[in-house]
């Protein structure tokens, strides 16, 4: 196999490698210089998702975290669905959620297609997926070396993808792999067997493009030459600081807006922020680093924003 980014044993970044040695981890996590986050927060939005869309409608809904409900081409897509109490391998330990899915999972509509951007815990939840497969028996999508991880739990309908492999799901929708700054383990002795992707989901009038877990690299400048036009880029904002912890791994709002103008985005949403207390950042510091971002760089706010946890709006191609 002649490949640019796995070596035949792990796969690894083409550019930057961002790996960190358990003495750079130690240093991290005796740093004390984590901001604290509330407990709890309630979340004030009625979600209303749409009773129905016609064929030619797309919505989007921000369920938390890096997981989005996308209403397309007649399909219903979750992206990386989290809906447990604990971004962990176990269930008594490890990062706790302070807001609930702003959707409930007994809310969804039928789900026809999961993408699962990579391994890590908060991605690659598999009491949600295995409870996704039970409910709804739906296509998962995911990168190379990770369907192992699915069958040991049950999953067995499932496709992997290397970086810009495609799979058309009937004729309503095309999802290809792209490229991220990642990297993946569930253990301490599992780094990067599996690899990490983005998604894009293509119909003949629009592409929805899902970054999945990123540091700042030049793949958004090749996803768009490779893609042409995305209309709806979902692209992470938090979990980044320390930076020189996680700069290699995890994009900072400011590289989230240089990703939404490098992809030429019509339209960026920000994830990955608010859900789970992952790294040292202040749970509002993500909304608020946006903000600056979009004011330092001259992008109108309206083209890169959050929604609220449960939010729904309408996608609409370019005209």
């Amino acid at each position: 196999m002649n490949s640019d980014h796995f070596d035949g044993k792990k796969f690894f970044n083409p550019r930057v490698s961002g790996d960190k040695t358990l003495g750079d981890l130690f240093r991290w996590m005796t740093s004390g210089q984590r901001k604290k986050w509330p407990l709890h927060i309630e979340n004030t939005f009625q979600p209303r998702l749409p009773a129905s869309l016609a064929p030619d409608e797309s919505a989007l809904t921000f369920i938390n975290h890096s997981t989005f409900l996308i209403q397309f081409s007649g399909l219903n897509i979750l992206t990386d669905p989290i809906f447990s109490e604990r971004a962990s391998p176990v269930r008594w330990a490890g990062p706790k959620r302070v807001r609930a899915p702003g959707i409930n999972f007994l809310a969804l509509p039928q789900i026809h297609l999961v993408l699962v951007s990579h391994n890590h815990y908060d991605h690659m939840d598999v009491l949600t997926l295995r409870k996704l497969a039970k409910t709804f028996n739906p296509m998962f999508i995911t990168p190379l070396g990770n369907g192992r991880i699915l069958k040991r739990n049950g999953i067995h309908n499932f496709i992997e993808l290397d970086w810009w492999q495609s799979h058309h799901f009937g004729s309503a929708a095309r999802i290809i792999s792209t490229p991220t700054q990642h990297f993946s383990s569930r253990t301490a002795f599992d780094r990067n067997r599996a690899l990490w992707s983005g998604f894009a989901i293509q119909n003949h009038n629009m592409t929805v493009h899902f970054a999945g877990d990123s540091g700042y690299e030049r793949h958004f400048k090749e996803i768009a030459e490779r893609l042409g036009k995305i209309d709806v880029a979902l692209l992470p904002i938090g979990a980044y600081e320390p930076r020189w912890f996680m700069q290699s791994v995890h994009m900072n709002p400011d590289e989230a807006v240089q990703a939404h103008l490098d992809l030429g985005a019509r339209q960026s949403i920000g994830m990955h922020f608010g859900t789970f207390q992952l790294t040292d950042e202040g749970i509002d510091e993500p909304l608020v680093a946006l903000r600056s971002a979009l004011k330092s760089k001259a992008v109108d706010a309206e083209k890169f924003r959050t929604l609220d946890f449960g939010e729904t709006i309408l996608l609409s191609p370019a005209s």
